[in-house]
């Protein structure tokens, strides 16, 4: 048992509620993420000087990718957490399904989604998915940072139990000292990766194609399976055999196409 156990912020899920008008601080993290990764892309795609012979996604293509990656999160992350962790609970409550406001929403499920809708994007725009996707990968750690800050904020996907002197006591978990995990994802998941990926972009990581998407797949399946081991699983939608979870075993093969990507990166002759 630790000497000292750090309080949990009791702050109020909700940031407003006007008569039927509510404000989640989960559904203020998706948008800030989303936003702020919009405004960067702008920025990222009109500095020519990172993208050598590159031709960058002209303004129509960043404006739409907006809406595309939003759609994409919101309907593959929601399907995600329904197929891939709460399959029985959602053929008893299909109705639940459309729910989003509950709760639930699985990252590689939302992955998936903003890479359908990156496809699209780049069908309409006839613009190379790998332009679209490197960009993407720069600004993407920021709504990682801001959805696990989020989950804090919420009280769930808390952490296991612990005797380091930072443990919390999570109201929604039970009385033992817990990880911050949620702050630990968000240092690595989001801060850790933002600061590479966008040292590497500065440093001429644009001018291969393919590289910095190989690289978000990669630093993000070695992040989350490290968070994982910090992270409580629900021993009925995330604990598997031998100590895995499901979030390390959906992160396997994102560990892979990220790996093929940076190899096939350093296959092509990079652009001045």
């Amino acid at each position: 048992m630790p000497i000292f156990v750090l309080p949990f912020p009791h702050i109020d899920p909700v940031l407003i509620e006007f008569g039927p008008i509510i404000i989640r601080w989960y559904a203020l993290a998706y948008i800030a993420g989303l936003v702020i990764g919009w405004q960067l892309a702008f920025k990222i795609a009109a500095n020519t000087a990172l993208w050598g012979n590159r031709t960058p996604p002209d303004h129509a293509t960043i404006d739409d990718l907006l809406v595309y990656m939003a759609l994409g999160i919101v309907i593959g992350g929601r399907m995600g957490d329904v197929l891939f962790y709460e399959p029985s609970y959602f053929t008893q409550n299909p109705l639940e399904i459309l729910a989003v406001w509950h709760g639930g929403m699985a990252f590689h499920g939302g992955l998936i989604g903003a890479c359908i809708g990156i496809f699209l994007l780049a069908r309409i725009h006839k613009t190379p998915i790998l332009t679209i996707t490197d960009i993407a990968a720069i600004v993407s750690p920021i709504g990682l940072f801001f959805g696990r800050i989020a989950n804090f904020i919420n009280g769930e996907l808390w952490g296991r139990p612990t005797d380091v002197p930072w443990a919390m006591v999570f109201p929604h978990a039970d009385d033992q000292p817990r990880h911050p995990s949620q702050l630990y994802e968000a240092t690595l998941e989001g801060l850790l990766i933002f600061i590479v990926i966008g040292w590497i972009a500065r440093k001429g990581g644009l001018k291969r194609p393919g590289l910095l998407s190989g690289l978000f797949g990669i630093l993000y399946a070695a992040t989350r399976t490290i968070s994982e081991f910090f992270r409580d699983p629900d021993p009925v939608s995330e604990q598997l055999a031998g100590g895995f979870t499901m979030g390390m075993a959906l992160s396997a093969p994102l560990a892979l196409i990220g790996l093929w990507l940076v190899w096939r990166s350093f296959r092509t002759v990079p652009n001045p």
